[in-house]
C-alpha cells in the first residue's frame, strides 16, 4: 500500500497572482511553474529522493528511473508547498510533456486524503521512451481505481476541489522525463 509520509497550448490558464504573466517560469527551477518533483522514497528510484529537476537545453525537466517490479512514488505539489491545495473544479485536465519507457499511473491527491494508495488514477501510457505531449482529462470517467491499491472513501470532485498534488505511481521498472505539466484554469504560485 502506498503511503508517502510527510510532508503545448493550454486552455484558458489563470492569470497568475502579482500580475506575472501565465507560463512563466519561477526564478528557482520549475516546469511550468511547478518548483517541487520529488522522488518520496517509495520504491528503488534513482534520485532516490530528494529534486527530480536538472538542467536540460536551458530549461528544466524532471527526470527518474524506476527500478525493480514494486510500487515507485513521484510527487508534484500543485502549489509548491505541501500545504497548500488548488481548487481543480473548473479545470478540463492538464497538458503533459513527458517521456515513458512503460505504463504507469497519475494519482490526484487531496488535502484531506493525502496519504495511502487507495486515491482516483488514470493511466499515463508508455512512450517507447519518446517525448510526446497528451492531454489528460479531468471527466470524472477518465479516472478510476486499482483494485490492489483500493477504492477511496471521498468522490473524484472532492478531489478536484481540494488537490494537493499529483503522483504519478508505476510498479515496474520504468525511465520517466517530464517536460511540461500545465493544468487549465490553473497557474501555480512560484514560492
Amino acid at each position: 500500500m502506498l503511503s508517502l509520509l510527510g510532508p503545448g497550448a493550454v486552455a484558458r490558464a489563470s492569470e497568475p497572482a502579482g500580475g506575472e504573466r501565465a507560463g512563466c517560469e519561477c526564478a528557482t527551477p520549475s516546469i511550468d511553474r511547478l518548483q517541487h518533483w520529488i522522488a518520496s522514497g517509495e520504491g528503488t528510484t534513482v534520485p532516490a529522493t530528494g529534486s527530480l529537476l536538472v538542467r536540460e537545453r536551458g530549461d528544466y525537466a524532471a527526470k527518474v528511473k524506476f527500478l525493480n517490479v514494486e510500487w515507485h512514488v513521484v510527487v508534484v505539489w500543485l502549489g509548491n508547498q505541501f500545504e497548500a491545495q488548488a481548487d481543480l473544479s473548473r479545470s478540463s485536465g492538464f497538458w503533459m510533456t513527458y517521456s515513458a519507457t512503460d505504463d504507469l499511473y497519475v494519482q490526484l491527491r487531496p488535502a484531506s486524503h493525502w496519504s495511502g494508495g487507495d486515491k482516483w488514477l488514470t493511466l499515463v501510457p508508455s512512450t517507447g521512451g519518446k517525448t510526446v505531449r497528451k492531454f489528460f482529462s479531468f471527466a470524472p470517467g477518465a479516472w478510476t481505481t486499482l483494485p490492489e491499491l483500493g477504492k477511496p472513501a471521498y468522490s473524484f470532485a472532492e478531489a478536484l476541489k481540494e488537490a494537493r498534488g499529483l503522483v504519478f505511481v508505476g510498479k515496474t521498472p520504468n525511465e520517466l522525463a517530464f517536460r511540461g505539466l500545465r493544468v487549465d484554469r490553473y497557474t501555480p504560485p512560484c514560492l
